[in-house]
């Protein structure tokens, strides 16, 4: 057997980390972009966009915050995000759950259901789905825009917690049920926790997505004091006008609170990365 040392390999390795630096400067690069810019004045952003500012504009901020009602917008954002993520991963780890200990026929039918739905494209769907919305009262509502995100959002949610749920011992649920054990407190006290790290994964890779969403907040939502982070950066642009430095100072704002939660959560992420490949 070969020792570490021969394992080994000095020109592998260079070669690993050129190209882990050079990706890591792509990854960045636009948020270096936006940062800058986001304290330049508007002439200098036109002029050069990525030379560093000659003065730093802390006012792009000020104006940004009051003309973007961002506090409100930050509230909108927050309050669909929060509540549709904690909808979707606890229905979703259910809906796995429950096939994984159920595989007759209809759990089998809904796996596949979830699977198909993953791959159909948004656009595909998107004038139904205003039909439907406007029928059953949705439209123009923070709640309303919850409920189709916990439909778009589910099969990918079910997809991801139902290979993780197969490794959960069935063992632990046996002896839980010969305890006495209900159901639901089997699958809070048990299931859950070992869903934890990929309950995290999941969390993360749709608040990304309910945050950062453009689309469906611009269909859904008509009135200004609904509008989320997105579609206040969208207030900045108009026919005659590009007010690139404070929309770019509001993008700032409103993606610090997203990738601080980020950072907070990657442990969480690689842990759930590794449990699944050791388990896998």
């Amino acid at each position: 057997m070969s020792s570490a040392a021969d394992r080994y390999n000095p020109t592998r390795t260079l070669v690993l980390t050129v190209v882990a630096t050079i990706a890591a400067v792509i990854f960045l690069a636009p948020f270096y972009f936006v940062a800058i810019n986001s304290v330049k004045i508007y002439g200098d952003i036109l002029r050069n966009a990525a030379a560093f500012p000659r003065t730093f504009q802390v006012q792009n901020y000020i104006i940004g915050f009051r003309t973007s009602n961002f506090l409100r917008a930050f509230g909108n954002s927050l309050f669909i995000t929060s509540i549709s993520i904690v909808f979707m991963v606890f229905l979703g780890a259910i809906a796995a759950w429950r096939m994984v200990r159920r595989p007759h026929w209809f759990s089998k039918l809904l796996f596949s259901l979830f699977v198909v739905a993953m791959v159909i494209p948004f656009q595909s769907v998107m004038i139904p789905l205003m039909r439907i919305a406007r029928m059953f009262d949705l439209l123009n509502s923070r709640n309303g825009l919850i409920v189709i995100y916990l439909g778009l959002g589910m099969p990918f949610t079910a997809f991801l917690l139902h290979g993780f749920a197969r490794t959960v011992p069935l063992e632990l649920e046996e002896s839980a049920y010969l305890d006495g054990a209900s159901t639901i407190r089997i699958f809070v006290s048990i299931v859950l926790p070992l869903l934890k790290s990929m309950l995290a994964t999941v969390t993360i890779l749709q608040a990304f997505w309910i945050w950062n969403d453009f689309l469906l907040p611009l269909l859904i939502l008509f009135d200004d004091r609904l509008q989320t982070i997105p579609i206040a950066i969208f207030g900045f642009f108009g026919q005659y006008t590009d007010q690139w430095d404070y929309a770019l100072a509001t993008l700032m704002m409103g993606i610090t609170p997203i990738v601080v939660f980020f950072l907070f959560m990657q442990r969480f992420i690689i842990r759930g990365v590794i449990a699944g490949s050791l388990k896998g």
